[in-house]
């Protein structure tokens, strides 16, 4: 694989030269979800808005939480403190989160997609760009900023099932009984995370990551319709009004449909998530930055686990374009420490291997 040439990334930034097509030592590193519970100084900070939400759309809280881990452990890259759901709720969707429970949505109808607004979710969303500005103004050339949006099939999912579930039955079944209007709502999607994204971009940051979470619960045929479709365009899109800004696809659970995925979308990143092998892995990185895939219970354990798992990913991916991540989010329980061993242990073993 070769460098990108229409990615410019500043030569200081290892998250941006490994997404451009370079092999960096040591692997660039951030975590998803390495802004939350786990980390104290986290806690405490929630301490002070009454709820999940409010935090997201007060940019000092939101900035100094996306700032928090990046202080403690060094790593390459600061992602957004945000949450997909935003977008809905910026749309004229109620959308709430209850302790113990996760998001609770008003569903949606096919009747209510009229309802939903872009110049409302424009508007209430400033707050979240506020928070990009924030943070970018904090950072040093060598961190990455990394803003996000949840993809059009996942937010529609939420959307339309009215919070979380295991298999999303009521989105899959408007979209299969009634393709052109479940259509019209994935199209003002698209539309909604380009603009989000567009200004993101605007506000500093240097590359994105589109998180298509329930891209899983898919049959192949409805995965090309409902997730690859949507984000080619929206990589497209980006691509048109802010060429050499990388985007990094997360179509969790796709499986063997993966590399259609990347190709189709021609997505800069490739996220994957801790069930793809690593021998399958290396075969993708051959046409894309793969980004991955520690499992985070490996991290919530730590020790030697953790390390023979680090150790193998690299050993894997260590000779291509590869940035080092988790298979999905940092969980709750997961102790700071394990974080910093897991830096350290990337970091050391790449020193190791160059030597």
């Amino acid at each position: 694989m070769t460098a990108d040439s229409s990615i410019q990334p500043r030569s200081a930034n290892p998250l941006l030269r490994a997404l451009g097509g370079e092999t960096v030592h040591p692997a660039p590193v951030w975590l998803m979800r390495q802004a939350g519970r786990y980390l104290p100084e986290y806690r405490a900070l929630r301490e002070s808005v009454p709820d999940f939400l409010t935090a997201c759309y007060t940019p000092d809280v939101a900035a100094e939480i996306t700032l928090q881990p990046v202080r403690r452990f060094g790593l390459d890259a600061a992602i957004l403190f945000s949450d997909i759901l935003v977008v809905p709720d910026g749309l004229g969707q109620e959308v709430r989160f209850e302790a113990g429970e996760g998001p609770v949505l008003e569903a949606i109808r096919p009747s209510d997609v009229a309802k939903l607004s872009l110049a409302r979710m424009n508007a209430h969303l400033t707050p979240v760009v506020e928070t990009v500005t924030q943070v970018k103004a904090a950072l040093d050339d060598r961190t990455a900023l990394i803003g996000f949006a949840g993809a059009p099939w996942t937010l529609a999912a939420y959307m339309v099932e009215g919070g979380g579930s295991k298999d999303f039955a009521a989105a899959r079944a408007w979209a299969a009984q009634d393709s052109a209007g479940f259509g019209h709502l994935i199209d003002l999607l698209t539309q909604a995370v380009v603009d989000l994204l567009r200004r993101q971009i605007e506000a500093g940051a240097e590359a994105v990551q589109l998180f298509d979470s329930w891209a899983g619960v898919l049959s192949a045929e409805a995965f090309r319709r409902w997730c690859v479709a949507p984000a080619k365009a929206i990589v497209a899109a980006l691509g048109d009004s802010h060429p050499g800004v990388p985007v990094i696809g997360f179509p969790r659970g796709a499986g063997f449909l993966l590399a259609h995925y990347a190709e189709a979308t021609g997505c800069a990143g490739l996220q994957l998530d801790h069930g793809v092998p690593l021998d399958e892995a290396a075969a993708l990185q051959r046409s894309v930055t793969v980004q991955g895939n520690l499992d985070p219970v490996l991290l919530l354990v730590g020790g030697e686990a953790m390390t023979r798992q680090i150790l193998a990913i690299r050993a894997a991916l260590g000779q291509g374009a590869h940035v080092f991540n988790l298979g999905h989010g940092v969980l709750p329980p997961t102790p700071p420490e394990h974080v910093a061993q897991l830096v350290e242990t990337v970091r050391r073993a790449d020193r190791k291997d160059a030597a």
